[in-house]
């Protein structure tokens, strides 16, 4: 069957909530896109230093985690339509309180707006978009995700475009949320209103159920931590890297981040289309190469124009290690939401302690690229190790 008619087979509801689904990973991937490459004018702007910045959205990230316990019930109670719509008005809001910020404790409050409710839409998005994606009988997450990073791309884009004119945060990022805003009337009219119970095959008992799941969460906690790690960081401090390292201009300095989520987006809309082609495994171990190889370029050369390649090949290797796992993720039997609460509980925690590590590491005698690869490099082999094991016992990264 063509991908014409697969698309066609679905249910016109199932074909308007996958463009709504579209849509919300789009605009979650622009929301961040618009504060983070101009995070060292913020910086200055509330009179901090940059390890200051990683405490804040480490604080920040505490609340992510919360997040990443309460979703189960509160998705289980109001369905993941609402879930998404109220959390993506707190966001868009939240957007508008950053470019307001004139103090730390300002700033703070705006990034943990972002972060608590992030994970929220996160779970919720991802859950409908597994959903749909079986419907259709073809590979759809990566380009879901890609999205996602076509939206970090655009946001980061004209991110650059907008700090290199002189338009002041406040103009910028309160439009931003302000369109995003108007963008969620679209999106909850097309969201699938009835959630799907994902229930286990066979006969297994609950305890027996429970004896298999509990390795298998941990597993997806520990690749969520190395993998958003590896994807956080080379898209988070790469405007700070070649600021502090180089001393480049606002304009430039956007081009780090543009550069990394460039290279992710490429990853993700091609990413079905390799899966099919070397088949899951071999483009795990072929991505998880290109991220080091990236990351080891972006953090340790002398030269400006190599670090830009370097992110950019980082991209390209961690595009398809978090949508694989959040699909895995959604298809375990069990409570609502468990596979993808363990696996963005590991995401939330690697929010949580990464910025604040490479952040007190850069305010040392390190450069940031030192940081980096300090913080980076050890990472990509511990998602190796994990995701070998994972593909072993629990069938993750299986040619499905």
């Amino acid at each position: 069957m063509s991908e014409s008619n697969r698309v066609a087979s679905l249910s016109a509801p199932d074909r308007s909530a996958l463009a709504a689904v579209a849509t919300q990973f789009f605009i979650n991937g622009a929301l961040p896109a618009s504060f983070i490459p101009r995070l060292p004018e913020i910086r200055d702007r509330v009179d901090i230093g940059i390890a200051e910045v990683g405490l804040l959205i480490s604080i920040a990230g505490i609340t992510g985690l919360v997040g990443s316990i309460v979703v189960g019930p509160l998705i289980e109670r109001f369905g993941t339509r609402r879930v998404i719509l109220a959390s993506g008005v707190v966001i868009s809001a939240s957007l508008g309180v950053i470019g307001l910020a004139q103090t730390p404790v300002i700033l703070l409050i705006g990034l943990i707006g972002m972060t608590a409710f992030d994970v929220l839409v996160d779970v919720s998005m991802n859950m409908q978009a597994s959903w749909l994606s079986a419907r259709r009988h073809t590979p759809v997450m990566n380009r879901l995700h890609g999205l996602w990073s076509l939206g970090t791309v655009i946001g980061g884009l004209a991110a650059a475009w907008i700090a290199a004119a002189g338009i002041s945060l406040q103009a910028h990022l309160m439009s931003a949320g302000t369109v995003l805003l108007l963008a969620l009337i679209y999106v909850g009219r097309g969201l699938l209103r009835v959630d799907e119970v994902h229930e286990s095959n066979g006969e297994v008992s609950p305890a027996s159920r429970r004896r298999m799941l509990n390795p298998t969460l941990v597993l997806f906690a520990l690749a969520g931590v190395f993998a958003v790690t590896l994807e956080i960081t080379s898209s988070d401090w790469a405007a700070f890297r070649l600021v502090d390292d180089f001393g480049v201009g606002a304009g430039y300095a956007g081009l780090g981040f543009i550069a990394a989520t460039a290279g992710m987006t490429i990853g993700r809309f091609s990413g079905d289309w390799a899966a099919v082609r070397l088949g899951t495994y071999r483009l795990l171990l072929v991505a998880t190469a290109l991220a080091g190889l990236g990351l080891s370029v972006a953090s340790l050369t002398s030269s400006r124009v190599a670090t830009i390649a370097g992110f950019f090949i980082a991209g390209l290797g961690t595009s398809t290690m978090l949508p694989r796992l959040y699909d895995d993720a959604a298809k375990l039997p069990g409570k609502t939401a468990s596979g993808l609460g363990a696996l963005t509980a590991g995401v939330r925690i690697g929010v949580l302690v990464v910025p604040a590590i490479v952040g007190a590491l850069a305010a040392t005698s390190l450069s940031v690229g030192g940081a980096i690869a300090i913080v980076t490099l050890p990472c990509v082999a511990g998602f190796l190790i994990v995701a070998m094991r994972m593909h072993s016992t629990a069938g993750v990264f299986a040619n499905r």
